[in-house]
């Protein structure tokens, strides 16, 4: 297969996906009198439903159904209304679902009105599906909204109770999904080993690693079987982007640390995993000037610009890596050329037409907050270099020099004047923790902060991929602070705790030693996975960080960690 430019990714991937435009107004219509879809083989919605994107006027629709037998087509009739017994203004509208699609149907429902909610079902004659709950965006004054924000949901390395207790809450406008929705391991490779213990194996057709559009849709069709799952789903509409693992681990734009030889032609398996997105997900793609692609913006009234931004598919380069500045024979590390390549233009992570996109949106919105819903930490995590090494490498000696480096930086910050220079040294010389994150791509970050603070915008960015709880200020090169990041602990994904192999008593012990040693970070949690609500008013905005005790046991506890940020400008 010849090499494929992304608006040829794109293009392909939505051919077939069977996203029908609906028009319909509900205001005074009904139609329970029609008769329903019926078909010549019995059906399941084994799957339930889903609502995303949701606009003023119209909002995506999902379900897949399940047939007893392969066959080409399957007649649904899709029903819309105002309440949950669909008495008030109940329309039927005929869809179809195709199996060379999967039979996964996709809905753009138009003409509806504005901030109102919506209920809908799929049915036939004979079978009914679950029940959804969505609702159209705000247009006018309004005085609060509220996020669910979540990310890297593992089925096989635990349960997904973040995603059950996330769909107890009433008063969602829409859940965040920042991406790793799935992953592509197999069973025996990351975070599996419990897998068995827990019934949470993969099936035995699906349980390699993923390449194919087959297997792709293998895995999502298991991971849409958790009932937790599929309750959030039918509770609110999602606004979702993918991560890396949608394709395979530290996916960039030409290439992926995870695809490796014998694994075919990285561009037709990246094709493979945009279709079974775009067919699995409720999302509809930024289309302008002829090309389309996944960023894209949503505004709620005059209180919320959110911008959902792809890090990964769209233009990323390869991210660098400190290896390659080591001289193999005397180890030590040419920073000159490593800041220098760090520096250049051309490492971008959102590529010049998404950040012109963005900064453009950004500065002539009228709303209170610009909100960025992306993947990667944005927040400056650097950290004493010395440690940097023993987090490659841990070892028995990690938590000693871990509590020496808060205790200088600790009499550092108190203006002890009795520090060595070889003290000052070990905490002064810092670098960046994790350059696959913003901080190896620095030139974009410091424009995109720069046109927040110039234009006078109240920034918040919300962060998934690490899997772990993060809170973090936001700022320029001059220090001066630009906006806040809140970041999402994963859905059932292991954290730092576990890459490091830390014992639990010492796990707290380490967030706060990071705390104190990463100047800009004001929080973190590294050993609870769970997720955020992140509620905006036009005072403040608030981040209420649901922690999951276990996703290795059906009973668990759940615990929060409240933070709250006044206006930035």
């Amino acid at each position: 297969m010849s090499s494929l430019s992304r608006r040829d990714f794109m293009k392909s991937a939505l051919l077939g996906v069977g996203a029908t435009t609906v028009a319909m107004s509900l205001a005074g219509c009904s139609s329970r009198g029609e008769s329903l879809a019926s078909n010549e083989v019995a059906i399941d919605f084994k799957h339930g439903v889903a609502s995303g994107d949701p606009l003023t006027e119209s909002i995506i629709l999902w379900t897949r159904v399940t047939p007893e037998q392969s066959i080409s087509t399957i007649n649904l009739t899709l029903q819309v209304a105002e309440d949950p017994e669909f008495t008030i203004a109940k329309i039927n509208e005929s869809v179809v679902a195709l199996q060379k699609n999967d039979y996964t149907v996709k809905v753009d429902l138009a003409g509806l009105k504005a901030n109102t909610h919506y209920y809908y079902r799929f049915v036939t004659d004979t079978t009914i599906s679950p029940t959804g709950q969505c609702k159209t965006l705000p247009s006018n004054d309004i005085s609060k909204v509220k996020f669910a924000v979540m990310s890297c949901a593992n089925y096989p390395a635990g349960y997904f109770h973040a995603y059950a207790e996330a769909a107890k809450i009433n008063d969602l406008d829409a859940v965040l999904h920042l991406g790793d929705y799935i992953y592509e391991y197999g069973m025996g490779e990351y975070a599996t080993e419990r897998a068995s213990a827990l019934g949470r194996d993969l099936e035995a057709d699906n349980a390699q690693e993923i390449i194919s559009l087959d297997d792709y849709r293998k895995r999502y069709s298991k991971y849409r079987t958790d009932q937790g799952l599929q309750a959030l789903h039918q509770r609110a509409p999602f606004i979702a982007v993918w991560d890396d693992h949608e394709i395979c681990n530290d996916t960039y734009r030409d290439g992926a640390e995870n695809h490796n030889e014998g694994e075919g032609v990285f561009s037709e398996r990246k094709l493979a995993a945009l279709q079974a997105y775009y067919e699995w997900m409720p999302v509809r793609p930024y289309v302008k000037d002829q090309t389309e692609a996944l960023y894209r913006k949503f505004e709620f009234g005059d209180l919320v610009s959110l911008y959902m931004l792809d890090t990964r598919n769209e233009a990323r380069v390869k991210a660098l890596e400190y290896q390659n500045y080591i001289d193999p024979n005397s180890a030590e590390m040419d920073f000159s050329r490593f800041q220098a390549d760090l520096a250049t233009p051309e490492q971008q992570l959102l590529g010049n037409k998404q950040l012109t996109w963005l900064t453009d949106g950004m500065k002539t919105s009228n709303a209170k907050w610009q909100v960025l819903g992306q993947q990667v930490l944005m927040t400056k995590m650097m950290m004493p270099a010395e440690l940097l090494t023993t987090l490659a490498n841990p070892s028995n000696t990690m938590a000693q020099q871990l509590t020496e480096l808060a205790q200088i930086k600790g009499r550092a910050i108190a203006g002890d004047q009795g520090l060595t220079e070889q003290e000052k040294a070990r905490v002064g010389f810092v670098a960046p923790y994790n350059l696959d994150a913003w901080d190896g791509y620095p030139v974009e970050r410091e424009v995109l902060l720069q046109t927040a603070r110039s234009a006078n915008k109240n920034l918040v960015v919300l962060a998934g991929d690490t899997h772990n709880a993060w809170s973090g200020r936001l700022c320029n090169a001059q220090g001066q602070p630009c906006g806040y990041e809140f970041a999402t602990p994963g859905i059932s994904s292991p954290g730092l705790e576990y890459y490091l192999q830390l014992p639990a008593e010492q796990t707290e012990h380490f967030a706060h030693a990071l705390q104190l040693l990463i100047d800009d970070l004001d929080f973190a949690n590294i050993h609870q996975r769970g997720f955020m609500t992140v509620t905006f008013t036009a005072d403040s905005v608030e981040s209420e960080f649901h922690f999951i005790s276990t996703v290795h046991e059906q009973a668990f506890t759940v615990t929060n960690k409240v933070l709250q940020h006044s206006l930035i400008s």
